[in-house]
Formats: C-alpha cells, sequence, structure tokens
C-alpha cells in the first residue's frame, strides 16, 4: 500500500479551515474576558479577585460536563454535536453582556463552560479519525495556531470595539465587544452542520480509491496500535500514564489560559492605552503560532516527542522569570513572548501522547478526562493569579507562579516519556513505508 501524502493534503485543506475557524471562535470566547476587564471590573466593581475567580469559574460547568459530552459525541457524530456546541456557546458569551453583579458573572461563566464542554477533546478524537499518526503533530500544530491567531486578531479588535463603540446604543464597550465576537461561533455551528463530514467513508470531497485507502491505513495502524495495547473505557481512565496525562494538561491550560486571560493587564501595567494594548499584546500570540508551526512540524520530521513537549515548556518558564524580574518594559515583554511561545511550541506534541496510547471510544473517554482534569488549569490560573495580584499589588508574583507551573509540567512530560518510551520509539511510522509493513512488523 502506497503512501497517500496527496490524500492527507486533500483532507487537510478540506476540514482544517473549519476546524480552525471554529477554534478560533472558542478562544475568542475565552480571551476576550480579560479585554472586558479594561473596562468591566471598574463599570461593575469587581476587584481582581472576583474577576479572576469569574474568569475561572468557567472551567467548572467544562469540566463537569467534559466527559459526558464527548461520548455523546462519539454517540451522534462529530458534525451535529460540534454545530451543538458551537451555537449553544455563542449564545452564552453574547449574554455575558447583560451581568451587572459577580453572582450574574459567575453564573453566565458556568453555564458558558457548561456549553463549550467536550470541544476541544472533541476536536483532537475527530483528527485522530482522518489523519494517521506521524501526521498528527503538525496537524494539531495548524489547528493550535487558532489559540493565538484569536489574540493576535482579537486583542486588536477587542481594543477597537472597546474604545470605539463605548456607549454606542446606551451600551458599553465591554458589552458590545461580547454581543460582536459571539456571531464567530453561531455562523460556525451553521457551517459545520452543512459541510463538515463526519468521517472518511462518508467524505463526498475524496474519489473511491482514496476514501479506501484512508479508511484502510488508518485501520492498519488502529489494528497495530491495539495489538500492543487495547484499553476499555474504564480501564483507560484508570490508566496511571492517563493520569498524568491529566496532570500535563492542567500544566499546559493552566499557561494557556493564565496567559490569554491575563495578558492585557500585564501589557497594560507597561502605561499603555487600551487600543496600545490590544496591539502590543499581539505579539507574543504572533511568536506563540510560530512556535506551534515549527516545533509541530519538526517534532513529525524527526520522531521525538518528549523533548518536543518539555523542551518548550522549559524554555517557557525561563521566559517568565525573565518577565518577572526586569522592570524595562521592553524586556518584560520580550519575556512574555518568550513564555507564550514556549508553549506553543509545546501544545501540538502534548496530544500525541494519548492519541499514541489509546484508540476508539477508550481514546474519546481518555482525552475526553485529559482535558477535563486539564481544565481545572483554567480555574486556578486565572484565580490564582488574581489572588496574587491583589496580594502583591504587581503581577512579577502572577508571572513566577506561570513560571514554576511550566517547569513542573516539563518534569512530568519526561516522566511520562519514561513509562512510555517502548510505545513513543514505536510512535512514528515513517511516510516512505506502509500501513501494512507497519501491523506487520507489530505481529512479527
Amino acid at each position: 500500500m502506497k503512501e497517500r501524502s496527496d490524500v492527507i493534503a486533500k483532507v487537510g485543506w478540506r476540514i482544517l479551515p473549519i476546524l480552525m475557524v471554529c477554534y478560533f471562535a472558542a478562544f475568542l470566547d475565552r480571551v476576550n474576558i480579560g479585554f472586558a476587564a479594561l473596562t468591566m471590573n471598574q463599570d461593575l466593581g469587581f476587584s481582581a479577585s472576583a474577576f479572576g475567580f469569574g474568569a475561572g469559574i468557567f472551567f467548572l460547568g467544562y469540566v463537569l460536563c467534559e466527559v459526558p459530552s464527548n461520548l455523546l459525541l462519539v454517540r451522534y457524530g462529530a458534525r451535529l454535536w460540534i454545530a451543538r456546541i458551537l451555537i449553544t456557546w455563542g449564545l452564552l458569551s453574547a449574554a455575558t453582556a447583560l451581568v451587572w453583579s459577580p453572582g450574574s458573572f459567575y453564573l453566565v461563566r458556568i453555564l458558558l463552560g457548561a456549553a463549550e464542554a467536550g470541544f476541544f477533546p472533541g476536536m483532537i478524537f475527530y483528527m485522530t479519525l482522518w489523519f494517521p499518526r506521524e501526521y498528527r503533530a503538525r496537524m494539531f500544530g495548524t489547528f493550535n495556531i487558532a489559540v493565538p491567531l484569536s489574540s493576535v486578531i482579537g486583542a486588536p479588535a477587542s481594543g477597537l470595539i472597546i474604545e470605539h463603540l463605548n456607549g454606542w446604543n446606551g451600551l458599553a464597550g465591554w458589552q458590545w465587544m461580547f454581543i460582536l465576537e459571539a456571531m464567530p461561533a453561531i455562523v460556525m455551528g451553521v457551517v459545520v452542520a452543512l459541510f463538515l463530514p463526519s468521517s472518511p467513508e462518508k467524505a463526498g470531497f475524496l474519489a473511491e480509491d482514496e476514501r479506501r485507502w484512508l479508511s484502510a491505513r488508518l485501520e492498519a495502524e488502529r489494528a497495530a496500535q491495539e495489538k500492543t495495547e487495547r484499553f476499555t473505557v474504564g480501564r483507560a481512565v484508570r490508566d496511571p500514564r492517563v493520569l498524568l496525562m491529566c496532570l500535563i494538561a492542567v500544566g499546559l491550560v493552566m499557561g494557556t489560559t493564565g496567559i490569554a486571560i491575563w495578558m492585557p493587564q500585564f501589557v497594560k501595567a507597561f502605561g499603555l492605552s487600551t487600543v496600545q494594548t490590544g496591539f502590543v499584546a499581539a505579539i507574543p500570540s504572533a511568536f506563540m503560532a510560530l512556535a506551534m508551526l515549527l516545533v509541530g512540524r519538526h517534532a513529525d520530521r524527526t520522531g521525538e516527542r518528549v523533548w518536543h513537549a518539555a523542551g518548550p515548556f522549559l524554555v517557557s518558564a525561563a521566559g517568565f522569570v525573565l518577565a518577572a524580574l526586569s522592570s524595562d518594559p521592553l524586556i518584560g515583554l520580550v519575556g512574555l513572548t518568550i513564555g507564550a511561545a514556549g508553549i506553543g511550541g509545546a501544545s501540538p506534541n502534548i496530544w500525541i501522547f494519548p492519541t499514541t496510547l489509546l484508540t476508539g471510544t477508550a481514546a474519546a473517554a481518555g482525552i475526553a478526562l485529559i482535558n477535563s482534569v486539564g481544565s481545572t488549569g483554567g480555574f486556578f490560573g486565572p484565580t490564582i493569579i488574581g489572588w496574587v495580584r491583589d496580594a502583591t499589588g504587581g503581577f512579577a508574583g502572577a508571572q513566577l507562579v506561570l513560571a514554576g507551573a511550566m517547569a513542573l509540567t516539563a518534569c512530568a512530560i519526561l516522566l511520562l516519556g519514561h513509562l512510555m518510551r517502548d510505545m513513543m520509539r514505536g510512535g512514528v511510522v515513517p511516510a516512505s513505508r506502509s500501513a501494512q509493513d507497519t501491523a506487520q512488523e507489530s505481529k512479527a
């Protein structure tokens, strides 16, 4: 069976743009809360602790509904379930414009988290249905570019909306921001329902021989993987390696949400206006996107995963230490940029570990569990940063907390790599070799 990189490219061009725009909408609705805080906190009388708690409590609803949502995705199909997620969270994101007190803010954030639950692990699981393992880091990396792009585009846009629409038709600028930036999620819900194919077997954009090749390629890989180790849902959620992946995901999400939600305030502390903050806050996100691409492609090319995940986290920790210890705004921005880029470089390879270990429904449940537990980092990150900010009166302590979390995450990845060393050595199938050869070698 000859390797068909042309088919993989065709699939990538067909489904990745849809997934990326969906993920862009998801993270736009997460990071805009950080820009809202620039004026919303004063308008509503929120302290840094109250805002941090409300920003983080989103993940309570998210965590509670994550695993059930992903199992329902498997049952009803990715297309319909992802469309449902997009539309409901878009509506609730727009409803954030109506909050008037800490209690109402917390309620909307919890409901928003419940509505979005299952989206990210559903995307990861969906991509495993289309892309063989040797292509996944670059595909995951390309998909993840939507995260920093949501800041590169969303940060200036949010600043401009808040500044120029403030008071229009009686609404504050932060209220208009929530309403307008919820629209992409709702629109993409309709797009997904109409245009996202459910599986390779139902892919009308592929020729019959292309569908047969891709299905056989993925099935051979799945069979070889399960020959080595087969998981049930129950076993997957109890496996020590999966639990270690959960801790790694906590660190990843703590870093991504911590910088996404607090980056506008980190940057505004340099003495910038709201519009200036929007443009400057986009710089770390741009380098984050570049790191995702470069590290993901290099990892696929070399086949090495562990240091491609742990190394960038160590670099990120160094960046946050630099930002915390510097009194110069330019050096502080360089430190924040290094911190963000390190997290971006690590992220494509994090999800190679569970998709190497798990298959089928066990993969859906395991990935959902990992992302669900990991999402608690989205609560702890913003909340701890808010507490430290109130306690110290500055952001240096908060940046040191992020540095420590990134360093610990790197150590956890190195331990996981040791526990999975045999599987990770055999986890990459060079593109020049066929899936049949791989399956035969596994049997031997």
